[in-house]
Formats: structure tokens, sequence, C-alpha cells
């Protein structure tokens, strides 16, 4: 296996973790802005309620996708496992 299959594979790893990522992080993103939006609206400094609603949506989100990211992970290693072939040799 040369040097440019290797960063190939590890191309597609880093693609495949960015996309199985980016529903948890964007909904993050999205709490934190309100969040944060709402704090300074109201004066209101609590660090508890920065990080309980963030949790909370981050966690239904989660369970929400999981059937999706299982099956884009099972999905992207088998298709890995099947082209393998043409990486030994």
């Amino acid at each position: 296996m040369g040097p440019d299959q290797t960063v190939e594979i590890m191309r597609r790893v880093l693609i495949e973790a960015m996309l199985l990522s980016a529903p948890l992080l964007v909904a993050a993103a999205l709490v934190s802005l309100a969040v944060s939006l709402l704090q300074t609206l109201t004066s209101v400094q609590e660090q508890t309620l920065t990080a309980v609603p963030r949790l909370v949506v981050v966690f239904v989100i989660t369970v929400a996708v999981l059937p999706w990211m299982v099956h884009r992970l099972v999905g992207f290693t088998v298709r890995l496992f099947t082209d393998f072939h043409k990486y030994l040799g």
C-alpha cells in the first residue's frame, strides 16, 4: 500500500467522521446560539442554563439520527472491506 492509497483511505474516513458528527454539532451550535441570545436579552448569566439544554438537545438528536448513523457507518465499513483488495499488493 502506497502513501497515496493511505491518504485516500484517511480522506474517506475523515469525510465520514464529519458527516456523522455534523447533525450533533449543528444542533449544539444552534441551541448555544439561542441560549446565548436569550441570556443576553434577559441578562441572566446562569451557567447551568447553557449546559443543560445543549445536553438534552444533543441527546435527543443522537437518539433520532442513530439509525442513520449506524446505517452509514456499516455501509462505509462494508465498502472499505470490499474495496480493500485494491490496496493490497
